[in-house]
């Protein structure tokens, strides 16, 4: 796996570990930073690198591979599904993000943050990123 792509989790979410590595092959897929023919690390090594289960990687691995975005070489580690030679469009891309967005939009309604300070907020952490 480039060590540019690193996948990551986070513990204190309610969101399972295996949706969200489920959630970042997808967005790295449809964004093309992960292509066909890419290898993906092997289930020991990236449960190693996460400190999880195995089985917690086994799992994400199979959905995707269910799903069509994974394909399994038998003896050689997973690789992305050769239909997925591009990224996707930014239309389609803006649409993996929403379900995210529409969860925060509904978080700060129920705390009753003012638009501005939440828009303030998303732009400061988006620009937080972004590389010098």
């Amino acid at each position: 796996m480039p060590t540019d792509l690193p996948f990551s989790i986070n513990t204190g979410s309610t969101e399972p570990i295996y949706r969200q590595l489920i959630e970042q092959v997808r967005r790295r897929i449809a964004s093309g930073q992960l292509s066909a023919g890419q290898e993906i690390p092997s289930v020991r090594e990236l449960a190693q690198t996460l400190a999880v289960h195995p089985m917690t990687i086994s799992k994400a691995f199979s959905l995707l591979e269910a799903e069509g975005l994974l394909e399994r070489r038998r003896g050689l580690s997973m690789v992305v599904a050769a239909q997925h030679t591009q990224a996707k469009s930014s239309a389609s891309r803006v649409e993996l993000l929403r379900p995210a967005l529409e969860k925060a939009a509904a978080e700060a309604r129920q705390l009753e943050l003012p638009a501005a300070q939440v828009l303030k907020l998303f732009q400061h952490i988006l620009n937080e990123g972004e590389k010098p």
